[in-house]
């Protein structure tokens, strides 16, 4: 009887394990995603402080700091031409 419940003991010491490494995953991947964002955020403050001296800036909303943050330098070549074009496209 005493050999069942240490396997029992062994068993949901397994299974919590795997459970939290299961669970670690996704937010591993929150917090880098966090990360990214906050990264991108502050690649277009930079991106508005040095485009301010020729009147050009970006707006810095959570979309475009996740776009930066994901992509890291084509995030922020891609939403800097997208401001371009827009800025070209509306009069």
């Amino acid at each position: 009887m005493d050999f069942l419940v240490i396997i029992a003991y062994v068993a949901g010491v397994l299974i919590l394990y795997t459970l939290g490494k299961m669970l670690m995953i996704p937010l591993r991947s929150i917090f880098n995603l966090i990360v990214n964002a906050v990264i991108g955020g502050g690649v277009l403050l930079f991106i508005n402080f040095i485009g301010s001296f020729w009147d050009f800036g970006v707006g810095v909303n959570p979309i475009t700091a996740l776009v930066v943050g994901l992509l890291g330098v084509p995030g922020a070549i891609l939403v800097v031409a997208l401001r371009l074009l827009f800025s070209v496209l509306t009069p």
